[in-house]
């Protein structure tokens, strides 16, 4: 989730250097908010922890 809000405003962009990249990338991450990585994170959390109780089985 947070990297298709980071990806979505630089899709189509060209960019001159990778300076540019670097300064457009942070701009992008920094106006994600962080209740939204904090998010991310416990959904993340919940999902390893799913397949750590079925053995690595898969699930959905």
């Amino acid at each position: 989730y947070v990297i298709s809000k980071l990806k979505r405003p630089l899709r189509g962009h060209r960019f001159e250097s990778i300076d540019e990249i670097k300064e457009k990338s942070k701009k992008e991450l920094k106006a994600i908010p962080t209740i939204e990585f904090q998010k991310c994170f416990e959904d993340w959390k919940n999902r390893w922890h799913k397949c750590i109780v079925s053995g690595g089985d898969y699930f959905e």
